[in-house]
């Protein structure tokens, strides 16, 4: 499985817009400059993220987005799935599919356990939790989020 670039820029979003989340709105043009995105590009990943009401959108010259909710409320796992679809490693183990190989199949308990583990990581971090990384890193982590 590989997650592509408009899964992991959804993160990087997210991100980027709880960092940054002063109680203005931010641009498009900032957040893509800040994280090396084409703008076209962007706006077709917030468009999405507006739709499922992870980010708000204000129109206007004072306009932009912002964060939707607390950073916390967002899993990795939330976000990848609405930009990437289903994380199963095989299609047999997404929703309402099913192999007819299932009952005799040696190896479907490998992509269980990995379908597992994949979604243990990726449900168990949150933005709230890579904000925090990145202030840590950065050497400026404000323990009042």
């Amino acid at each position: 499985m590989k997650i592509s670039t408009k899964g992991r820029y959804a993160v990087r979003v997210m991100l980027d817009l709880a960092l940054n989340n002063n109680g203005e709105c931010i641009k498009v043009k900032d957040i893509a400059a800040r994280q090396d995105i084409s703008e076209k590009y962007l706006e077709q990943i917030i468009a999405i993220l507006n739709k499922a009401g992870y980010v708000k959108s204000v129109r206007g010259a004072q306009g932009g987005y912002r964060i939707a909710r607390d950073p916390a409320e967002y899993t990795v796992g939330m976000i990848l799935r609405l930009t990437e679809g289903s994380m199963a490693p095989v299609a047999c183990l997404e929703d309402g599919s099913e192999c007819e190989q299932c009952d005799t199949c040696e190896t479907l308990e490998v992509w269980r356990d990995l379908y597992r583990a994949i979604n243990s990581v990726i449900d168990n971090v949150t933005v709230a939790d890579l904000v925090e990384k990145r202030r840590r890193r950065e050497g400026s982590f404000d323990y009042s989020i």
